[in-house]
């Protein structure tokens, strides 16, 4: 049953994309009382949250690199797992060292996990390879952590579902054409309805830009600018599921080092490359070739498995232009109101982040937006149980 939300203000938000960020930003505001209209210009959650390959991460594989990034999705991997039960496959996950560079990376890595308090297991070969018997038999050491699997777009449904409940207009193929601005102040969108025809105008006191790698091209309708680079990645999925557990080379983030088992499905990702815009999503035949010689280096049998798909996602990555291919750059989030950023009022952004953050990214820029519209209500999403994600089609 989803929890009654407080008597709502005067003061409307509007939020533009139906990711998983937005959903999750439309049920944190509907539950602290805030009139709520979320557009998508497609099908929910069809831009880069229908198309990552389901991993809800542990921190771990940023406990060394990025340690910010890696305590946001440790805390919200434990959140999500209380608050969405029976969204995730909670399979564990084991980072698989191959080389003696490899074990040279380990130190660092428990140190890592420790530090961003990521519980972490170390194992020999042996025990290694009697939770993953089709794992490279020359391993040399394996770490267990906390990571799960989820389905792309059955859990951001939940929050879809539970926002609607609390009052939320949820609105797909309505696409933002404008921003309505006067004297600097953003007032609201003008959309272009993708099934009628129509063009409309949706008054909001704040509008809040939640399109992940397009927010920067929505940001422009502002006039305002958002560092954010979208970074594509090719993922393959081949017939079979290969693993039980989220497997990952110990190694620094690279090319085809993780393997996810999805059903029937074993998705090995990902590359990684950067793009000015999120539209250009390539599938280059190199990248996927990639998958496939990286992929096997963990699990032999990625060799003569059967090819089922291969795609690519943008990754809205916060950071300057100088970036090559996107590991450069952090995997957190920001929100960013631009009143105090550009001296444009009414307009906020959320952007970064990951699936496993979504609800984390949702409370930060709540906050913010609260805060500009003087809403006293704290966030109750921590503890809040969502939906379940077939609530969203009895609506």
């Amino acid at each position: 049953m989803a929890t009654p939300a407080p008597r709502a203000p005067d003061a409307r938000v509007l939020i533009v994309g139906g990711g998983g960020t937005g959903a999750a930003l439309a049920h944190d505001l509907a539950l602290r009382g805030v009139r709520v209209t979320l557009v998508e210009r497609g099908e929910l959650t069809s831009g880069t949250t229908g198309r990552h390959h389901g991993l809800l991460h542990s921190g771990a594989r940023y406990a060394v690199s990025d340690p910010e990034s890696a305590v946001e999705c440790i805390e919200e991997n434990t959140i999500l797992r209380r608050i969405a039960a029976g969204s995730f496959e909670e399979n564990d996950g084991l980072f698989v060292a191959l080389t003696e560079e490899d074990m040279e990376y380990l130190p660092a890595f428990l140190e890592g996990c420790e530090a961003s308090r990521i519980p972490a297991q170390l194992l020999s070969p042996e025990q290694a390879l009697r939770l993953e018997p089709n794992l490279n038999p020359s391993l040399k050491a394996a770490v267990r952590v906390p990571d799960a699997t989820m389905d792309a777009m059955r859990m951001p449904l939940r929050f879809f579902a539970t926002a609607r409940a609390n009052g939320a207009e949820i609105l797909n193929h309505m696409e933002v054409t404008g921003l309505l601005i006067h004297g600097g102040i953003v007032s609201g969108a003008a959309v272009l309805d993708q099934v009628t025809g129509r063009d409309a105008e949706i008054q909001a006191d704040v509008t809040v830009n939640a399109t992940g790698p397009w927010s920067e091209q929505v940001a422009r309708m502002a006039g305002v600018d958002v560092p954010i680079r979208p970074s594509p990645g090719v993922m393959l999925a081949l017939r079979g599921r290969l693993c039980n557990m989220v497997l990952n080379r110990l190694h620094r983030s690279g090319d085809g080092d993780i393997i996810v088992p999805q059903r029937a499905l074993s998705i090995v990702g990902t590359s990684s490359w950067v793009v000015e815009d999120p539209e250009e999503l390539d599938v280059p035949q190199d990248h996927v070739r990639r998958m496939w010689e990286e992929g096997e280096k963990l699990i032999p049998a990625v060799r003569g498995a059967r090819f089922r798909a291969a795609w690519s996602a943008a990754r809205p990555l916060i950071g300057s232009r100088g970036a090559d291919t996107g590991r450069e750059l952090s995997r957190t989030f920001k929100a960013i109101d631009h009143a105090e950023a550009d001296r444009v009022e009414g307009f906020v952004t959320i952007t970064g982040g990951k699936a496993t953050t979504l609800r984390g990214m949702a409370e930060l820029c709540a906050d913010v937006v609260c805060r500009k519209l003087g809403v006293d209500e704290r966030c109750r999403t921590r503890e809040t149980v969502l939906l379940p994600h077939t609530a969203h089609y009895a609506a």
